[in-house]
């Protein structure tokens, strides 16, 4: 299987319970995912849109994602270039969103360890996935699924399964 994966990619911290509100605020979500993205953590990042770069990774605090259920929320950061988002744990709903988009989620039970603007690498060991931090330090991320895998590799679950469809 060819997983996706990271090198150098360059760290934006955020807290715990980054809410939907706060990845793509409502009154942005009559526009498209570039506007949206203008003002994406501006109420918890006001440097993060006007920054952030592709390949760039999140690393936040429990609940990232938490609130409401819309796809925009995790299609914002897909937009934006990121590579993944480091957390120990997520809402549900926006784990399952980020997934059926091909946003990658790594649940990393020692993600406070890495720092702002830290140069971080994916490497999976197996099936279970290690965040590499800058002085070397291995943080052992949960196992993902292949089918999840399958997903973020063709770029969300539509691409996959025209993939599929198509043979």
């Amino acid at each position: 299987m060819n997983k996706c994966s990271f090198q150098n990619a360059r760290v934006w911290r955020v807290g715990v319970d980054v809410d939907t509100d706060a990845l793509a605020p409502g009154a942005y979500m009559k526009h498209g995912l570039e506007v949206i993205g203008w003002h994406c953590l501006e109420a918890v990042r006001s440097d993060f849109a006007s920054g952030v770069r592709e390949g760039d990774v999140i690393v936040a605090g429990s609940n990232f994602g938490i609130g409401s259920s819309r796809e925009q929320a995790a299609g914002v950061l897909r937009h934006l270039g990121l590579s993944a988002v480091i957390a120990p744990s997520y809402s549900g709903l926006y784990f399952r969103n980020a997934f059926n988009l091909g946003l990658l989620l790594l649940t990393c039970p020692d993600a406070d360890r890495i720092e702002e603007g830290e140069r971080v690498t994916l490497h999976f060991e197996g099936d279970t996935p290690q965040v590499i931090r800058a002085n070397g330090q291995a943080l052992a991320c949960a196992a993902i699924p292949d089918f999840l895998m399958d997903m973020v590799d063709a770029g969300g679950l539509l691409p996959l399964l025209k993939q599929k469809q198509q043979g």
